[in-house]
């Protein structure tokens, strides 16, 4: 098991109440993205507009509006793969759940593949 459904339960208890969010993409995304044919800027900062979970293969996922107002688009991105502000209302709370879940990943997989 990577995540503790109680834990995480309480966490999208948590995320759901300060929403809106804002939050990056890793760069990694971003060029995936681009790669796609969406607009997206590396360094760019958008909406996070709901929380779902996944289960434990997919854990925690945002839905973030990425585009503009006039053509809205959105991205679906597991919250390991976001950056927030650590100093927001629950900043340290994501960090702490992304850090122990890309630990249980990389544990699972062998540190190998695309965690490292």
């Amino acid at each position: 098991m990577i995540d503790n459904p109680h834990q995480v339960e309480r966490l999208l208890d948590k995320l759901r109440a300060s929403l809106p969010l804002i939050a990056a993409v890793i760069p990694a995304v971003a060029a995936l993205i681009k790669e796609r044919g969406l607009a997206i800027h590396p360094a760019g900062k958008y909406q996070v507009i709901s929380f779902d979970y996944a289960g434990d293969e997919g854990g925690i996922v945002c839905k973030l509006e990425i585009g503009p107002s006039d053509a809205p688009k959105v991205l679906i991105a597991s919250l390991t793969h976001l950056v927030f502000d650590r100093r927001g209302p629950v900043g340290r709370q994501i960090a702490e759940y992304q850090k122990h879940r890309v630990k249980r990943l990389r544990q699972l997989n062998g540190h190998g593949g695309w965690m490292q």
